[in-house]
C-alpha cells in the first residue's frame, strides 16, 4: 500500500477520510476558487485519476472559457488510495462528499462516472437483470464474485485457475456498437495528439 513501510511512496495530493483511509486527487482545469462549474469525476475499472476522459476531450479553451474545473481521484483501492473492504455504493457516495467538503466544493456540484464509476446511481432492478443477462457466463460469475465475496476480486483478478473478466482480457465483444464507436474515436484523438 502506498506510504507503507516497504511500500510505493505517496506521490499525489490525498485527503484523510473519516474513517482513517486516504483518497489520491488530482486537479484539472480553472483553479477551484475561480471555477463556475465544479465536476468531481470518477473513473472505470482499469483507470485511475490521471485517465479523464471528460478533461481530455475538452479543449483547454473551451475549459478555461466555461471556467470549468474537474478533480479526480483514484476509487479505494486503486493508485494511491486506500482500499475499502467494506465498500458499498453508499461508501462511495459519502467519500465523494467528503471529497467535496474537504476541497471546499460548496453545495452545488456535478458527478460524472465513466463505466464502472457510474456505480453510484441506483438503476432499476429491470435494467441492471436485463444487462446482467447480456453478459456472458463467465461474466456473471465475476460478477457475483465481486457482489458476494468482494475480498477475493484481486485474487480472482490475478489468478489464471480461471477466465480473466471480458474487461481485464480486453475483449471488445464486451461493448454495444455505441460504445465501439465512441472508444474509436477517443482512441483515434489520442493517437493524433
Amino acid at each position: 500500500m502506498c506510504g507503507s513501510p516497504n511500500g510505493p511512496p505517496v506521490t499525489a495530493p490525498r485527503i484523510r477520510l473519516k474513517d482513517g483511509r486516504h483518497l489520491a486527487y488530482k486537479e484539472h482545469g480553472v483553479p477551484r476558487h475561480v471555477a463556475k462549474y465544479k465536476i468531481i469525476y470518477v473513473h472505470g475499472f482499469r483507470s485511475g485519476r490521471h485517465n479523464v476522459v471528460v478533461a481530455a476531450t475538452l479543449s483547454p479553451e473551451v475549459i478555461e472559457e466555461l471556467g470549468v474545473y474537474i478533480v479526480s481521484f483514484d476509487r479505494p483501492g486503486y493508485g494511491e488510495s486506500v482500499p475499502n473492504p467494506k465498500q458499498t455504493v453508499k461508501s462511495m457516495a459519502i467519500d465523494i462528499e467528503e471529497l467535496a467538503d474537504q476541497l471546499g466544493l460548496g453545495s452545488k456540484f456535478y458527478v460524472i462516472g465513466y463505466s464502472i464509476g457510474r456505480q453510484a446511481p441506483n438503476f432499476p432492478a429491470n435494467l441492471l437483470n436485463e444487462a446482467f443477462n447480456q453478459k456472458s457466463r463467465k461474466d456473471q460469475w465475476i460478477i457475483r464474485v465481486a457482489h458476494y465475496t468482494p475480498w477475493l476480486v484481486y485474487w480472482w483478478n490475478t489468478q489464471k485457475l480461471f477466465p480473466a473478466s471480458s474487461v481485464l482480457a480486453n475483449n471488445s465483444d464486451v461493448l454495444s456498437s455505441q460504445d465501439k464507436e465512441i472508444t474509436s474515436r477517443i482512441y483515434s484523438r489520442k493517437d493524433s495528439v
